[in-house]
């Protein structure tokens, strides 16, 4: 093969979805191209092209605008131009940016290679939203190592049918029962129905400890209110739910039948990376220097559920968690200290840890709700106790916040009936700080203490938000601040020299904005989830959004996070410190070419609100 064709060879071997085509259909292709040159401002195809021909970006740039003139793709070296292929006349307009070297390809030959090569024409036939689906897929099957109880359901796990007593069963009976089946839990079954569950400790604390008879009935020592899961689940979600009910048995249930329990040491047989048994450890430690000690774990925990496979979401749900478990001791250890609190308070917490999507050592966000029985002699109790978390946070990785939006600031450590007044005041009359304050706060979860102060504020927040369109269209214009960058992968886009040169910020430019258009969602529809994921399948096929825009931007914002949780990983496991900056030389050609796509379905869905948003349909 001529040098010449060798050299387009390789330039299409590294691209997607030419990388899929065998050596023999790669051999081949050179020699079906040819080669236009089109200088700057020229439509593409130019209106003296005399065939149909698919268009691969050698060199330069193609901007693609819809009927308005808005501007929904910026083509770069290796991107397709397909449009001159499809029968149907989409009313895009393409033209160069600057002067552009074009690889030319017939349609004719186009279809033929897709009919000769399957994997190559799967991507042509493939919807945008399929699209998104393989590359949420991709991501989760890059890492090497198994997935354990990432892919692994409790049902699966199950070895032995349940062991199980009546409520009138003897307690010796029960303890007799255990032994022979060598099990440490017992559940005590009503007929069919479930009614309580016995373990091992329960014996005990709530028998030999307590001097209870062994011949009174189980149903003296049983936990009646028992939670279950459902044998669909998979290990690594059940093993988060006994960690924040902090219990080491679960009933499993399958269509409400009880088919078995499942228990810490079954996860543990099918888990290697133990470091997902963090907040067990929490409940134990005894002072901030054995909080410390635990929690400078947390990267290597991001690290091993990468390697197993994890997604975004299962990494912020992890850390999240064992943030929840650092604080609710670090309460603890404070009303140790500093003695019984005055009146009932909900330390709450807000940003990524509230939505669940944490990674290791993020910084804080968090306030307190005090009932509004507080008096000014209470108030030095609860600044003693905010700063002594806040001050356990940062020294537990949870590094202040720089915007000071913490418990130990007064202004986010108030009773009730003030911070009804912040939220009437920021919604009546929002200026930019109101908006960027109930970004925050509208992002709110109960990490420990009375849950009614949180909910009856948030219950009256999205009654009061939800009927004010003025409002939500300032929530809508701070939503589109940030934009995806698209052709992320030429210098033009990348931030430019410093520490960062030649990145782009993966969080700010792919995370934030999903992020913010899925909150706009769920409080134009009065929308109690907060978990970014959970309010877009909150929302889905309502007024806001459409089924299919609601699952591709679920499906983008998990590629793109998920990117990052990868990024940040391959960084710790490098012993350097993980950031948001992601260099497009780490990403494959596919992953490039996902991103993308991801990128785009994000502009479009802000096209859409911002649409709206002129319109004045928010009203």
């Amino acid at each position: 093969m001529e040098i010449e064709l060798i050299e387009i060879r390789e330039f299409l071997a590294a691209l997607h979805p030419f990388d899929a085509l065998p050596d023999e259909g790669l051999d081949r292709l050179p020699k079906m191209l040819s080669v236009r040159y089109l200088r700057r401002g020229t439509p593409v195809p130019p209106s003296d092209a005399d065939a149909r021909y698919l268009y691969i970006v050698r060199q330069g740039a193609v901007e693609t605008r819809d009927r308005r003139g808005d501007l929904i793709a910026k083509l770069g070296e290796g991107d397709l131009f397909s449009s001159p292929c499809d029968d149907e006349d989409d009313g895009m307009t393409s033209v160069t940016s600057e002067d552009t070297l074009f690889y030319l390809l017939s349609c004719k030959q186009f279809e033929g290679m897709c009919r000769d090569h399957a994997d190559f024409g799967k991507h042509f036939d493939a919807s945008l939203t399929e699209r998104l689906k393989n590359a949420v897929q991709l991501v989760q099957d890059a890492p090497q190592g198994g997935g354990g109880l990432l892919t692994v359901a409790v049902g699966s796990m199950l070895e032995r049918p349940p062991v199980f007593v009546g409520p009138q069963t003897a307690i010796r009976e029960a303890a007799r029962l255990m032994t022979a089946e060598r099990v440490s839990s017992l559940l005590v079954m009503d007929g069919d129905t479930l009614v309580g569950m016995v373990t091992d400790r329960d014996l005990r604390s709530r028998c030999l400890a307590a001097g209870l008879a062994a011949t009174q009935p189980i149903s003296e020592i049983m936990t009646a209110d028992v939670h279950t899961i459902s044998s669909s689940m998979l290990g690594f979600e059940a093993l988060m739910r006994m960690t924040q009910l902090n219990v080491h048995h679960l009933p499993v249930v399958d269509t409400r039948r009880v088919i078995g329990m499942v228990s810490t040491t079954d996860l543990i047989r099918h888990e290697s990376a133990n470091t997902v048994y963090l907040a067990s450890d929490v409940s134990k430690a005894s002072s901030i220097h054995a909080l410390t000690n635990i929690s400078r774990k947390l990267p290597e925990l991001q690290v091993q559920l990468v390697l197993a496979g994890a997604n975004a979401r299962h990494v912020g749900e992890a850390v999240s968690t064992v943030n929840d478990a650092i604080t609710c001791r670090l309460l603890q250890l404070g009303e140790q200290e500093f003695g019984v609190p005055p009146v009932h308070y909900a330390w709450v917490t807000g940003g990524s840890h509230a939505r669940r999507e944490q990674t290791s050592h993020s910084d804080q966000d968090n306030a307190l709700i005090l009932s509004d029985e507080l008096t000014p002699d209470d108030e030095p109790y609860f600044e003693s106790l905010a700063r002594f978390v806040n001050d356990g946070l940062n020294a537990c990785g949870f590094v202040y916040c720089p915007g000071e939006v913490m418990a130990s600031n007064p202004q986010w450590r108030q009773s009730r009936a003030t911070w009804r007044g912040y939220f009437d005041a920021w919604i009546d009359e929002p200026d930019p700080m109101a908006l960027m304050l109930s970004s925050v706060f509208f992002d709110l979860r109960l990490v420990h203490g009375d849950a009614a102060l949180l909910e009856s504020l948030q219950r009256e927040n999205l009654e009061k938000s939800q009927a004010n369109g003025i409002f939500l269209a300032h929530m809508v214009g701070n939503a589109l601040k940030h934009r995806p960058p698209f052709g992320f992968f030429r210098n033009i886009v990348l931030i430019r020299g410093g520490e960062h040169d030649k990145t782009f910020d993966i969080k700010h430019r792919g995370i934030v904005p999903v992020v913010d258009l899925a909150r706009v969602y769920a409080l134009a529809e009065g929308r109690t989830e907060v978990n970014t994921v959970d309010r877009l399948q909150a929302v889905n096929a309502t007024q806001m959004v459409s089924a299919e825009g609601a699952r591709n931007l679920e499906d983008a914002y998990d590629f793109i996070a998920t990117l990052r949780v990868r990024h940040q990983a391959r960084q710790l496991r490098a012993g350097e410190a993980a950031d948001n900056f992601v260099a497009p030389g780490e990403l494959s050609s596919l992953e490039r070419s996902h991103l993308k796509e991801a990128f785009a379905v994000i502009a479009t869905m802000q096209q859409t609100l911002e649409q709206r948003y002129a319109a004045g349909r928010l009203v």
